[in-house]
């Protein structure tokens, strides 16, 4: 037989039954929202790890067909990749290592597609950089002049900075444009940290034109 409740104890029933009453429907409300979040968020996880497993079974075959020299094939698994994973950071890694490989083999056109497919396609903005900063080394053996100036005025993430300015300095020096050109060093040369081994290059070039970089103050 069931111990019937004291005065206390019904009391605090009662209180409970109000409160229930009063903020039930909320409470329930925020559960909700918060198990469909831990789901939803479950779910994510789950489909980017599949996503993750899948394009690196594609590029491993890119991988092996572009060290076999097969551009053919390792062309065939780009494509695959930019259908059916064009968001990831693989797949653009893909594009730049495709791009690098037909340049070697002196096929410019297809790098210039992997390149250009970077550039609209990738999510990361490094990557993009990347692939803006070899177009335009295309354009200059091309003798693109203004098409590699147009490629180099686009926003880069500021650890490009310095190359970008650099590789504009390339382009107005062969313009003839040296005052230009010498501006575009003293910026890469300000911009460039002072342990990028790459900075000691643009020194070179500037002390070609007489400008003694150690001067130069910081931006």
């Amino acid at each position: 037989m069931a111990k019937p409740l004291d005065l206390d104890e019904q009391e605090q029933l009662d209180q409970i039954k109000h409160f229930w009453a009063k903020y039930g429907n909320a409470i329930s409300a925020v559960l909700i929202v918060v198990f469909g979040s831990i789901a939803a968020w479950n779910g994510w996880q789950y489909w980017q790890n599949k996503q993750a497993t899948e394009v690196a079974v594609l590029f491993d075959e890119f991988d092996r067909a572009a060290k076999a020299g097969e551009t053919d094939r390792m062309q065939r698994a780009l494509s695959d990749m930019q259908a059916q994973y064009g968001g990831t950071v693989l797949t653009a890694q893909a594009a730049l290592f495709a791009a690098k490989t037909h340049v070697d083999r002196q096929q410019p056109a297809p790098a210039r597609e992997a390149l250009n497919w970077v550039v609209q396609s990738a999510s990361d903005d490094a990557l993009k950089a990347i692939a803006r900063l070899r177009l335009s080394a295309l354009d200059i053996q091309d003798q693109a002049w203004d098409a590699a100036l147009a490629q180099l005025a686009a926003p880069v993430p500021v650890a490009f900075a310095g190359l970008v300015a650099d590789r504009r300095g390339d382009v107005l020096m062969a313009q003839g444009k040296a005052l230009e050109a010498r501006q575009a060093y003293e910026t890469a040369y300000k911009a460039l940290g002072a342990e990028d081994a790459y900075r000691t290059l643009v020194a070179a070039k500037l002390a070609t034109m007489g400008v003694d970089a150690s001067t130069l103050g910081a931006p």
